[in-house]
């Protein structure tokens, strides 16, 4: 809109002046029309307008001598050649434009010389001037453009280190935690597990304690080993565990003595990282709850490829029912935490004919950027 506006106004400009000095053919107006119009793409098309601009309005003083005022059309496309980065150009409209007027001025025998010096002097001047600005601007935009990269690079390097410190502290947590507490748990579950052999042994009675002891022990070791994994998995170079890997979880429930079936619908497809590792999570802390908490039960799973989304149900036919006293545990609340991130649903709830069903909803959306 602004070089529509300027075309215009630079175009009333000089055709005013032509009209003034009553020399002018129609020729000449439409040289001053054509010179003068093109401003409209001095920016989109710098040099075009260049060429036109510097042709037209040589022709226009060349047959008119109008003056200074008819070289601004050609100052205002050589500045923007310049900005563009046309060092050539720039001398080769100047020779010409600035010899063209000088031969015009020197063909009108009645103009004196100091008037055809300074005329000359000024335009030279105001050409100068216009390279200058275009130099300056073209520098102007060359460091802007700088300096946004060198932002854009920090951030992206801060998220980077970033990333990465919090890779190595995740690594260093769970190193203190295995060499630590693993070993403090081994020698408790071991010693614990002596001791009820050796009662057993001796046919006495194991107290209720003791087998309370070793039972908390191998429970304790079990959530450590999974918080170590979840510790290890958050890293860039830990394998990622997903639903290709369901038989592998499910073979070793199984082997722990609780009776699985896995069905699968729809046609398995490539998921999303982050869904893929969800849904695996999900599966393995609703049968590491079953495992705990319905012995003697069976249990189902079901995985559900749906337009756009997964379904991952987890089920067993325990005789447990709804306790009000009891309190959600961690493994459900970090279930609720997976799916909500990923903007999903879940219900976990008590079966009404005994029992207790998991199923989660995952939209299949692309995998967010690490912020």
């Amino acid at each position: 809109m602004l070089d529509v506006v300027l075309a215009v106004a630079g175009t009333a400009v000089l055709m005013i002046g032509a009209l003034a000095a009553g020399d002018a053919e129609p020729v000449d107006y439409v040289a001053v029309l054509a010179g003068s119009l093109v401003l409209v793409v001095w920016r989109r098309a710098p040099i075009t307008a260049l060429i036109v601009a510097t042709s037209c309005m040589l022709f226009y003083v060349v047959r008119t001598n109008p003056g200074p005022p008819a070289a601004f059309p050609v100052l205002i496309t050589l500045y923007a050649a310049v900005r563009a980065g046309h060092q050539l150009i720039l001398a080769v409209a100047g020779v010409v434009f600035l010899g063209g007027t000088v031969a015009a001025s020197l063909a009108t025998a009645e103009q004196p010389v100091q008037d055809l010096i300074d005329r000359t002097v000024l335009l030279l001047g105001w050409f100068l001037a216009a390279a200058v600005a275009g130099t300056v601007s073209r520098h102007r935009q060359a460091y802007l453009q700088q300096v946004e990269q060198r932002a854009a690079e920090a951030e992206r390097t801060r998220e980077e280190v970033a990333r990465r410190r919090a890779g190595e502290e995740r690594l260093r947590i769970a190193r203190e935690l295995h060499d630590s507490l693993t070993h403090c748990i081994s020698i408790i579950k071991v010693q614990a597990g002596v001791a009820v052999h050796l009662a057993r042994k001796r046919g006495t009675e194991v107290p209720d304690a003791l087998l309370a002891v070793q039972e908390a022990s191998g429970e304790a070791m079990r959530e450590l080993r999974s918080t170590l994994e979840v510790l290890r998995d958050s890293t860039d170079d830990a394998p990622v565990h997903g639903l290709d890997r369901i038989d592998e979880l499910v073979d070793q429930v199984r082997s722990a003595g609780l009776p699985i079936v896995v069905t699968v619908t729809g046609e398995p497809r490539r998921l999303p990282a982050n869904v893929d590792r969800a849904a695996y999570r999900i599966v393995q802390e609703a049968l590491t709850n079953i495992t705990r908490h319905a012995g003697g039960a069976s249990a189902s799973v079901h995985v559900g490829y749906r337009p756009g989304e997964l379904v991952i149900q987890v089920e067993d036919d325990g005789t447990t029912g709804p306790d009000p006293s009891l309190v959600p545990g961690n493994g459900l609340t970090g279930m609720r935490e997976r799916v909500a991130t990923l903007g999903g649903r879940l219900h976990a709830g008590h079966r009404p004919e005994g029992g207790f069903t998991v199923r989660a909803e995952l939209p299949e959306a692309p995998e967010p950027l690490p912020a």
